[in-house]
Formats: structure tokens, C-alpha cells, sequence
């Protein structure tokens, strides 16, 4: 059988976007047990030159949702961003995030294959197609933003492994 274009995008996003939903309720639980506040993660980078962890889950949020939005309608226009955001509201973007992208109809989403589309970032236009957007711009920064907000965290000692990032694996069902 054939990976369909809902396959390869909507539970790739989701996997990592319940990840996040995860390691930020890690990060909130560590900062109870220790008593810090986890507002203090907001602006956190793991360089200067870095952007904070605020714009990490933003931007995770972004390519997530208006990627596949992009996929849709053929322009990526995700809201602009809000800049620092309490701590509670980055986990409820996150859980936004996770509620539209279980929302979306397979059949709907397998519709918009093949859709030529043109992405305009600064003076660069490039041309993709919905399935091209989302493997070659949507999932790498999407990841990146992810993985980033991870670093940010674990770089201030909240306890997270590999585990926590990879979230639940979808492997194949067993017989047994």
C-alpha cells in the first residue's frame, strides 16, 4: 500500500507536536517540584544569536498547522507572532496545534496532493509542490524549532531523554 499524503504529514506533526506537549508538562511539573517558575523558559536561548524559547514553539506551532494549511489554500500565511508569551500559553498554542491537526479529514487532506504552490519568503519566491513544501520546508524547520525548544529546556535542566522527544512511535501492530 501507498503512503498517502496525509500519512507522511498530519501523524508526523502530531508525534512531535504531542512530544512537545509532553517536555513542556515535564518542564512545568520540574519547575513545581523545585520551585522555579517556568516563565523564566520564555526567553531562554541556547545562544545570544539563537532565538528564545518562545519563538522555538511558535514557530513549531506555525509550520505544523499553516504548513498544511499552505498545502491547502496554496499560500503560507501563519498569524503573525505573538513575541514572549507566559509559559501557560506556549503549552496552549502547542495544544492548539494538536487539536487542528486532529481535525483534518485523511480524504481532505489527500485532496490537496499535487497542488502546485508558490512560497514568497522575503524577495525569494520559490516554487513547491504540497508534498514538496511539507517534506523539504514544513517538517525540517518544523523539527528544528522542536528539537531547539528541546535543547533550550534540557540546557536548563529539565530532565528529558530521547524518549521524550521521539514522543510515541507509531510502530506497525503485532498479532500477537
Amino acid at each position: 500500500m501507498a503512503t498517502s499524503f496525509y500519512d507522511l504529514s498530519v501523524p508526523t506533526f502530531l508525534q512531535t507536536v504531542r512530544a512537545v506537549g509532553g517536555f513542556l508538562e515535564r518542564a512545568a511539573s520540574r519547575c513545581t517540584e523545585i520551585g522555579a517558575d517556568p516563565d523564566d523558559f520564555v526567553e531562554a536561548r541556547l545562544f545570544e544569536d539563537m532565538a528564545p524559547f518562545h519563538f522555538q514553539i511558535e514557530a513549531a506551532w506555525h509550520h505544523a498547522v499553516w504548513g498544511l494549511e499552505a498545502a491547502k489554500t496554496g499560500v503560507f500565511a501563519p498569524p503573525a507572532l505573538v513575541g514572549p508569551v507566559p509559559f501557560a500559553e506556549l503549552q496552549a498554542m502547542i495544544g492548539k496545534a494538536e487539536s487542528a491537526l486532529e481535525a483534518l479529514d485523511p480524504d481532505e487532506v489527500n485532496g490537496w496532493a499535487g497542488r502546485n504552490l508558490d512560497l514568497q519568503i522575503g524577495p525569494r519566491r520559490l516554487a513547491f509542490t504540497s508534498e514538496t513544501l511539507i517534506l523539504s520546508f514544513s517538517l525540517p524547520n518544523f523539527h528544528f524549532h522542536a528539537v531547539t525548544a528541546y535543547d533550550i529546556l534540557r540546557s536548563r535542566g529539565v530532565p528529558l531523554g530521547k524518549r521524550d522527544y521521539e514522543g510515541r512511535l507509531r510502530t506497525r501492530a503485532s498479532n500477537a
